[in-house]
């Protein structure tokens, strides 16, 4: 069975801690996680390089970081060091999430983006930012959007 396309990621979505301290990767981000990844159940994780929140995406963006780091080379001169850059790029950690989107999210990421009991799934095109809402509430009115949505599936939450 060919797995759809992939067509980047969009929309918002919010997942509580569940049993086991496990995550759910919600239905709209783990399709488009699948599609990015070749059909495979592989997340990959990281620390966002300028907000306090975690970066998610499929295997597929190994590609575009390759050329990335060759992009950068070019520009930067002899201060560029690929090395660095190189291990800042793919230090992400990729996870695996079972058919219910179910995933353990790794201690050492769970500090770095201040999770707690929440994380808050905000749509970026090539990747997404995974939030833990009191952090997202922190950002300035760019992310007025992102924090509305946020606020609605916390009182739904609530609700239940």
């Amino acid at each position: 069975m060919a797995s759809a396309p992939f067509n980047g990621f969009s929309g918002q979505a919010f997942s509580p801690a569940g049993d086991k301290g496990r995550f759910v990767l919600p239905p709209l981000f783990r399709k488009a996680v699948k599609a990015s990844s070749d059909g495979d159940k592989i997340l990959c994780l990281d620390k966002h390089a300028r907000f306090d929140c975690l970066v998610g995406f499929g295997l597929s963006r190994m590609d575009e970081l390759e050329a990335q780091l060759d992009r950068e080379e070019q520009r930067g001169g002899d201060e560029f060091d690929r090395d660095v850059r190189a291990q800042q790029l793919f230090g992400f950690t990729q996870v695996s999430f079972d058919d219910s989107g179910r995933f353990v999210l790794p201690d050492h990421l769970r500090q770095l983006g201040h999770i707690e009991d929440a994380m808050f799934f905000q749509g970026g095109g090539r990747q997404f930012t995974i939030w833990n809402p009191a952090e997202l509430m922190r950002m300035d009115d760019a992310w007025a959007a992102a924090k509305a949505a946020c606020t609605q599936f916390l009182a739904e939450g609530k609700a239940k």
